[in-house]
């Protein structure tokens, strides 16, 4: 199908002067105001600490700083409520709080800058933004880990054939595949909690990358931001983006879990298997078959794994080449990370509506995890616990078994149900109705000893 027409002229460059095309060429190639508007809020939070500061360490005067931080005030405000006049030529969110700054109080405005280079401010206002995202992130695990419990809980003693190589294996009780979902999160909030733990150091006082001259408070600065430790290092400082890699590695995992639930909940609820039905918020018809009901956000789910993994790998790609300390290609870490965070949001949300509202087909799952050729390694065990078989020996009389299509006991093959199987398997960790039911309170009370830390 045709694009539609552009509003612009198809030759627009060719009707400007060389000057003109040149000069807005350079503003538009190395303009970042567009992504870096989003850690407006860390901007001015860490300029205010700045300001304050200054006054405190009398760099400054207390007037000067009082005005600053009032000014800051209102340009946040101004923000907020959407008031705010960009301008987009001034490259980044930086420079339009400044220049607007200047706009508030006068020029007491450029006493601001004293004692701060924009390449410690800038690395400033992205660990305060990745430290933000790490803590939402954590959440949305902890939210997804909670509907996931909700399910195993319900059934702990709905039979579900477990699967190796995408073909029947034991039986299972469905509680437990979720609680192995449950462990993934868990992992994953504690990877996020490590990126926030990673990101949390105060780069301020830095300057562009050897420190400053100036009698700064670099601590006072920390606590207000609400760091709990400062660099160590000026020139590793303005050029760290460890903590980003550490966000983005988080990400990368969780999605690859996320997608590998999706995986099953698309394989669950096919007409072929037919153990789960999404709820119609969660799955959509299609354009041309009126039967068709699509798991349209799993699909999305397991796709985005790959937006997040790209992200990951062009951060690294970013940082691999460069020289001490700052260089502009740092410019580049916050549009990656930012569309991870929130991929990463989006689909531990959908995940988390999906699973929630998820209905399982008891019957139907128990059907399939009765087949007798699931007991098989049952069947084998009790020969060796009753008889004094070796185990080898009983996994070939069972296998001849099976092959002759005599699985359902006999005088030297005993019998074992799917129930039974589940119910053997009564140790920590296994598939017993008992065991998950040990596992799903336990859960429960990791969820609260979370909440009560403040995880979501």
């Amino acid at each position: 199908m045709a694009s539609a027409p552009s509003t612009s002229s198809p030759n627009q460059w060719e009707t400007k002067p060389d000057s003109v095309r040149g000069s807005e060429l350079a503003s538009d190639f190395t303009s970042s105001l567009n992504v870096d508007r989003r850690m407006y809020r860390e901007d001015i939070a860490a300029s205010i600490a700045h300001a304050r500061m200054l006054g405190a360490q009398g760099i400054i005067s207390t007037e000067d700083s009082a005005a600053i931080i009032e000014g800051l005030t209102a340009i946040r405000g101004e923000i907020e409520d959407g008031r705010f006049p960009w301008r987009p030529e001034l490259e980044d969110i930086h420079m339009n709080v400044e220049s607007r700054l200047f706009d508030l109080i006068g020029d007491v405005a450029g006493k601001l800058h004293t004692g701060r280079s924009r390449n410690d401010q800038v690395v400033t206002d992205f660990r305060l933004y990745v430290m933000r995202r790490a803590k939402e992130s954590v959440a949305g695990c902890r939210r997804l880990q909670r509907v996931l419990l909700d399910q195993a809980a319900e059934h702990r003693t709905t039979l579900l054939p477990g699967y190796t190589h995408l073909q029947r294996a034991q039986p299972i009780v469905f509680g437990h595949a979720m609680m192995a979902y449950f462990e993934m999160l868990g992992r994953d909030a504690a990877c996020f909690n490590a990126a926030y733990d990673s990101a949390d150091m105060c780069s301020l006082g830095s300057g562009a990358l050897a420190g400053t001259t100036y009698p700064i408070d670099r601590e006072a600065v920390a606590q207000e931001l609400g760091f709990s430790r400062i660099s160590g290092n000026s020139m590793d400082a303005v050029s760290d983006r460890d903590f980003a890699l550490d966000y983005l590695f988080a990400a990368v995992k969780t999605m690859m879990h996320l997608s590998r639930l999706a995986e099953d909940i698309v394989i669950w609820s096919s007409q072929e298997f037919g153990f789960a039905r999404l709820s119609d918020a969660y799955s959509t018809g299609s354009s041309m078959m009126p039967q068709k009901r699509n798991p349209d956000y799993a699909e999305l789910i397991r796709g985005r794994s790959g937006r997040v993994t790209g992200a990951l790998m062009s951060m690294l790609m970013t940082l691999k080449g460069l020289p001490m300390t700052y260089n502009r290609d740092l410019q580049e870490d916050k549009q990656q990370l930012m569309d991870a965070a929130d991929t990463v949001m989006s689909a531990l949300e959908a995940a988390t509506g999906m699973v929630g509202e998820m209905q399982i087909d008891a019957a139907r799952a128990s059907e399939a995890a009765s087949d007798p050729a699931l007991v098989a390694t049952d069947i084998a065990d009790r020969l060796v616990q009753k008889q004094g078989m070796p185990f080898r020996e009983a996994y070939a009389k069972v296998k001849e078994s099976i092959f002759s299509g005599n699985v359902d006991g006999t005088e030297s093959v005993p019998e074992v149900s799917a129930s039974d199987s589940v119910q053997m398997r009564d140790i920590p960790g296994g598939t017993s109705p008992k065991q998950v039911s040990v596992a799903v309170m336990r859960g429960y009370g990791e969820l609260d000893a979370a909440r009560l830390r403040g995880e979501w």
